[in-house]
C-alpha cells in the first residue's frame, strides 16, 4: 500500500506565499509523474501542475509564473511553491503520484488534500 500525505496548507493574505509538500511512503519501487490539482467549492477539480521523474514540468495557465512544482526523488516528495496568491486560488489542493509498485505495475494514488485559503 502507498500513502501520500500533504502538508503546508493554511490561511494567507492575497499576495502572500505558501509551500505545499506531499510525501509518498509505502511499497514504492519508483515514482513516475507527480502533480497537484485543486478543487474549489462548487467547482470541478482542476489540474494545477505536473512534473515527470526527469523534472519536466507543466502548469495550468492560471498559475503560470506564480507557482513552481518541484520534487525530491530521494525523498519521494513533491512540492508546490505558490507565490503572489490570489483569492481565486482558494481550494483544497491534492497531490497525486503514478507509482511503480512492482515491475510492470503502475498505480495512481491521491493524497487526502490540504486546504489553502487566500483572503482579500
Amino acid at each position: 500500500q502507498v500513502q501520500l500525505v500533504e502538508s503546508g496548507g493554511g490561511l494567507v493574505q492575497a499576495g502572500g506565499s505558501l509551500r505545499l509538500s506531499c510525501a509518498a511512503s509505502g511499497s514504492i519501487f519508483s515514482i513516475n509523474g507527480m502533480g497537484w490539482s485543486r478543487q474549489a467549492p462548487g467547482k470541478q477539480r482542476e489540474l494545477v501542475a505536473t512534473i515527470t521523474s526527469g523534472g519536466s514540468t507543466n502548469y495550468a495557465d492560471s498559475v503560470k509564473g506564480r507557482f513552481t512544482i518541484s520534487r525530491d526523488n530521494a525523498k519521494n516528495t513533491v512540492y508546490l511553491q505558490m507565490n503572489s496568491l490570489k483569492p481565486e486560488d482558494t481550494a483544497v489542493y491534492y497531490c497525486n503520484a503514478e507509482v511503480l509498485v512492482r515491475v510492470g505495475r503502475h498505480i495512481g494514488y491521491w493524497g487526502q488534500g490540504t486546504q489553502v485559503t487566500v483572503s482579500s
